[in-house]
């Protein structure tokens, strides 16, 4: 066989490989500042993968404070609308592109995508795929993906709390808050967890001493509980309150803030809060106190070397799988609905009444 008739074969298979993994998806489209029910749901033809792709089938994936804001435009580097929704998934690979291992196909990953994950199927890099054992339900691992490796990082990599601390966890019944108070429990850490009177009993079941997050006395009620100070302090809530819980660490202690729940629904520019938040962290670091405070932000370093920041998020997905497979870590699934009723998981994850996760899977769900 000659050059060309060898080039010619080539590209007849490459050609073939493309027009298998070219697949009808299903997505759920965020048009503009609407409310729930303006989400819109679409087919459309997937277009073969890329050099360095894969075509992912959804398995499972969620709803996250991310798309709460994102749906009222306040979401820190949100692209422009129209666009998909959906911060991370757990789905099986079912095609891959140039210089994709075609071995990955028919194997389950877990990807962190910011956007487009409401969908039955779409297009991710090889590179970003994080192995989920095949043991592990989807839906369970869903709830440990942007949630376990935001919790576990916190705990470890930000404050790196010792067996014998004590922290305090705002909000310990949400999506990562549920893993958080299990991580540290299970590192030997004593938690105080502030919820609904509602989720009080479950949190005793995780070890975790709660308090009510309504309680105007709330902080007061922390201090006597920890009248030492704490040794970190995960606050997702931002706003005036994060003064507060900077009084709450002794000497050595760690303020981790992730998030400005406080400012949700503000009107004007969505960075405002943020920037007013980092000003106020760089003083608090500035102060001779002994004490420090740290944004997390899960994206940290991903565009100055993408290969280390991904080698690590799939280091910490391993260890929270790890413990989820052993049963150290429960997966808290608040509810799980089709991926047709998006608009009824996201409303459902805004009530702030649920406890976990909103899981949002393909197809029909079992009642």
């Amino acid at each position: 066989m000659d050059h060309s008739t060898t080039a010619r074969t080539a590209g007849a298979a490459g050609t073939a490989a493309a027009a298998r993994t070219a697949v009808t998806a299903t997505e759920i489209l965020l048009p503009g500042e609407v409310e729930p029910e303006g989400l819109q749901l679409r087919t459309h033809e997937l277009p073969a993968p890329a050099k360095g792709q894969v075509v992912l089938r959804m398995e499972a994936t969620g709803v996250s404070f991310a798309e709460q804001q994102m749906r009222r435009g306040k979401y820190f580097d949100q692209p422009p609308f129209p666009f998909v929704p959906g911060y991370d998934l757990v789905g099986t690979v079912v095609g891959t592109g140039p210089q994709a291992d075609p071995a990955l196909v028919g194997r389950r990953f877990a990807a962190v995508t910011k956007t487009g994950a409401w969908a039955s199927h779409l297009l991710v890099d090889a590179a970003d795929l994080m192995p989920v054992p095949d043991g592990i339900d989807p839906s369970a691992a869903e709830t440990v993906v942007v949630n376990g490796i935001t919790a576990w990082q916190m705990l470890h990599r930000t404050a790196e709390v010792e067996a014998g601390g004590t922290i305090v966890v705002l909000g310990a019944n949400g999506g990562v808050g549920s893993i958080l108070v299990q991580l540290a429990r299970h590192a030997g850490i004593a938690v105080i967890g502030t919820a609904s009177p509602r989720h009080h009993d479950a949190l005793r079941g995780l070890g975790v001493t709660p308090v009510d997050y309504r309680d105007p006395d709330m902080y007061a009620r922390i201090r006597k509980l920890a009248p030492d100070g704490v040794d970190a302090v995960f606050d997702h809530v931002g706003g005036p309150g994060i003064e507060d819980s900077w009084k709450l660490l002794r000497r050595g202690g760690t303020l981790v803030s992730y998030g400005t729940a406080a400012t949700k629904d503000e009107e004007g520019n969505s960075q405002a809060p943020v920037l007013k938040l980092f000003a106020r962290l760089g003083a608090w670091n500035a102060m001779p106190n002994g004490r420090s405070a740290h944004f997390y932000n899960f994206w940290a370093g991903s565009r100055r070397c993408r290969s280390s920041w991904q080698r690590r998020l799939a280091e910490d997905l391993g260890s929270v799988l790890r413990l989820l497979a052993d049963g150290s870590v429960t997966p808290q699934i608040a509810a799980t609905f089709p991926l047709a009723d998006a608009a009824a998981a996201l409303r459902l994850a805004e009530s702030r009444t649920v406890a976990g996760k909103v899981v949002i899977v393909p197809g029909p769900v079992e009642a």
